[in-house]
This record gives C-alpha cells, sequence and structure tokens, in this order.
C-alpha cells in the first residue's frame, strides 16, 4: 500500500501465518567450527545476499550502534529425586531473595507442598535439599516456587548442566547429566557477564573477538542492555487467534550508558542494531513503558510501532512460534516468508546453533521525526 492510501484496517494474522515446513536435517545440532564462520543471509534490502558473518562490520557505518544482551547462561537444569525415590528434573528460571527460585518441574507426580526434593543426591550425599512453597507467580501458574538449602546460584554453577534448547540432541549420559566442552563454551556468548539466563540470545554467539575488533575500526559503537531469557522463548504458541496467547514473563534492564548511547547515536544520524530478538524485546518494552528495568511480557506482532531499533541481526526462529511473529512485524511479513523459503532452498542451518540473517524495518515501520 502505498504511503498515500487511505488508512486501512491492518490485515489479521493468525498462528497458521506463521507456519513453514522445515526438513529436520537443517536444524543444526552444533555450532559452527568458528563464530563468525556462520553464514549470514542479508535480506537488508529487497536484494538478497548471501554472506558469511564475519563481512557484518563492512555493512555497518561508522557512528551506528550495535546492543548486546550481555545475559549469562546459567547451568539452570539439575536432576534429582522425590522422598519416594520418584526421578525429577528442575530447570531454574528465576533466582529469588532468601535462596528461593521460580522453576519448571518435570516429574511423573509433583509433590505435595512442603514435600522436600534431593537434588544431585540431596544434600546429604553432596548435592542439595529443596523444599515446594507453591505454584508461582500465582495459585495457578505453571512454575513453581522453591526454596533451597544453600545460594541457587553456587548450586546450580556445581550440580547442574547447560539447559539446551529441546530441538538439539545429545546422546544419553552426556547432556542428560553432563555438558558436553563443546555445549559449556559455545552455547554462551564471548561477552555474557549478567548470569541468570536458560537459554542463550543466540543471535549474539555468532560474535567473535576479530567482528569486534573490525566493528571497532569501522567506528560502530556498541552498548548492553540485559534481558535473562526463560525457557518459555520455546514455548509455542497454541492458539489460532494469536491476540489470545498468554506471553511469558523476563526480566530485563537498559542501564543509563545505554540509554544515552541511543540518545546519542540518534542524535548524529546513526542506526540502532538490535543483536537478537531479546535487545528488540528490551529496547522496545523501555521504549513503550517508559521503565528501564522489570518484568517484561511484550508481544511483538504485524503492526506493532517500533521507536528504538533500526536493524536487526537475528538467527532462524522456531515455526508459529512468537518470534516469527515479532520478526515479521520487523521487517515484513511478505519479506520474512520470502527470506525463510530462500534459506531453506539454500541450505541455511536453522535454530540455536544455527545461521544469521540481517534485516531492515521496514518502511511502513520507520516513525516520523
Amino acid at each position: 500500500m502505498s504511503s498515500s492510501a487511505s488508512p486501512s484496517a491492518p490485515r489479521a494474522f493468525t498462528l497458521s501465518d506463521f507456519d513453514f515446513a522445515l526438513p529436520p536435517e537443517l536444524i543444526a545440532q552444533h555450532p559452527a567450527a568458528e563464530r563468525s564462520g556462520s553464514r549470514l543471509l542479508d535480506g537488508s534490502s529487497p536484494t538478497v545476499v548471501n554472506r558469511i558473518f564475519h563481512e557484518l562490520p563492512g555493512l555497518l557505518k561508522s557512528g551506528d550502534l550495535l546492543v548486546f544482551n550481555d545475559t549469562k547462561v546459567v547451568k539452570a537444569r539439575i536432576f534429582g529425586e522425590k522422598a519416594s525415590g520418584g526421578k525429577l528434573e528442575l530447570l531454574i528460571e528465576r533466582v529469588l531473595p532468601g535462596h528461593e527460585v521460580v522453576a519448571h518441574m518435570k516429574v511423573s507426580k509433583k509433590p505435595l507442598l512442603g514435600g522436600k526434593m534431593f537434588m544431585a543426591g540431596g544434600a546429604r550425599h553432596g548435592g542439595f535439599d529443596a523444599v515446594l512453597l507453591g505454584r508461582w507467580p500465582d495459585a495457578n501458574g505453571q512454575l513453581f516456587h522453591l526454596k533451597l538449602s544453600d545460594e541457587p546460584h553456587a548450586l546450580m554453577e556445581k550440580h547442574g548442566v547447560v539447559p539446551l534448547p529441546p530441538y538439539i540432541e545429545r546422546p544419553a549420559g552426556t547432556a542428560d547429566h553432563a555438558d558436553t566442552q563443546e555445549d559449556a563454551e559455545r552455547y554462551q556468548t564471548v561477552f555474557a557477564r549478567a548470569p541468570g539466563a536458560v537459554a542463550a540470545p543466540t543471535a549474539a554467539l555468532h560474535f567473535d573477538e576479530g567482528v569486534l575488533a573490525a566493528l571497532a575500526a569501522q567506528g560502530v559503537q556498541t552498548a548492553s542492555v540485559t534481558l535473562h531469557v526463560g525457557a518459555g522463548t520455546f514455548q509455542p504458541v497454541k492458539t489460532e487467534n494469536i491476540a489470545d496467547h498468554t506471553m511469558h514473563r523476563e526480566w530485563y534492564e537498559v542501564p543509563e550508558a545505554t540509554q544515552q548511547a541511543i540518545a546519542a547515536c540518534k542524535a548524529r544520524g546513526g542506526q540502532v542494531l538490535a543483536v537478537g530478538t531479546t535487545t528488540v524485546r528490551t529496547l522496545e518494552s523501555w521504549a513503550k513503558s517508559g521503565q528501564a528495568s522489570g518484568d517484561t511480557q511484550i508481544f511483538i506482532t504485524p503492526g506493532f510501532e517500533f521507536k528504538v531499533v533500526d536493524h536487526l541481526i537475528t538467527n532462524f526462529h522456531l515455526p508459529k512460534s512468537t518470534l516469527m511473529m515479532l520478526v515479521s512485524a520487523f521487517a515484513g511479513y511478505e519479506h520474512i516468508m520470502g527470506l525463510y523459503r530462500h534459506a531453506i532452498a539454500n541450505q541455511y542451518r536453522f535454530f540455536s546453533y544455527g545461521d544469521a540473517m540481517l534485516l531492515s524495518r521496514t518502511p511502513a515501520q520507520v516513525q516520523a521525526s
């Protein structure tokens, strides 16, 4: 629709609009040999270009600002058993004060309120104990509120394993109860700083010291935000009417220095590039709410008005996911679906350990200055 056309109601998208057929062999099970050796699908203009990720610095200009998510993946997956001997698994989503945590629980029969669980053998055998306090964030919440017998971060580091996404498979006896050296190193960004994520901000996994040095030499500035990625990022949307979907809750922070860096970038006519959808959600949550930190449940679908981000570096996302909706809102639905068709035809690698693409905000989404 041309800019001179009269306004009309936006297209009503349904869940099925964000589906696509993905050959299973394109789901990356291991990272590329070198972080910046991944492929980069340059979809920042109507002419699609196949590139290698280390070409990125040459695509940016002096004065542009690249914003990363500096969250650090914690070893949040821990195995244990109930007093009855039944096996269970915890995925710690959030650490609260007083040795308390919020977690997903995988178990055949949920323990009773006040029930004790013996994790990694229990406190008597070198592990730790966990007591069920209730559901979270309320009595009907899907997550569980637990009190641990010691400091949660120390316990996760000692007894936990890296919580790989469900579509990354590892042989029994490796990722089930111990990390592979590859995953411990590569399912983490080189600039991870703030512990708290149970999933990596995967678009940032492609950056290495060489790319960061080339960006600096190009005059591209960098800044960081924090969003502790939760397991809800893998939660499928189950409602055909996407407006009925309840978005998961994640904690974020936009530091004062980053706010100033964005203002300065805009003032000099630079472009703000978000590394990953988590960075987009953080920056747009801040812009929408005015709150520099807190919980966000922002759900970005086509029609959303972006206020901060001009370009996006992102990986390829799952069919029917909220992230497919986000990138479609950002770069245009038809353009995104065309890029995915191109990626599949050209054997790009998908999801967390897969390849990346570069997107520009569609003109319809550019805010008037």
